[in-house]
């Protein structure tokens, strides 16, 4: 079986209406899940550890890449 090497996705939180295991402006792991984005929702591991659907518009959506050289630039 040939597994594919995908780049994680990671989102900010800017909403947290009725959420108990989501924190503003915290930053969350997003899983790929076609079903639920096509619904307007979006798989987010949030605090418990596990994942769950929230709406897309609970979280802005960021670039690793972006992020990634940004963290380089502050550091060098």
């Amino acid at each position: 079986m040939v597994q594919e090497k995908t780049e994680k996705m990671f989102a900010l939180c800017v909403e947290d209406k009725d959420c108990d295991d989501l924190e503003k402006r915290k930053i969350y792991q997003i899983l790929p899940d076609e079903k639920a984005t096509k619904e307007g929702y979006l798989r987010v591991v949030d605090e418990s550890g596990d994942d769950y659907l929230y709406p897309e518009s609970y979280v802005i959506m960021l670039s690793y890449k972006s992020f990634k050289l940004k963290v380089r630039r502050i550091l060098s």
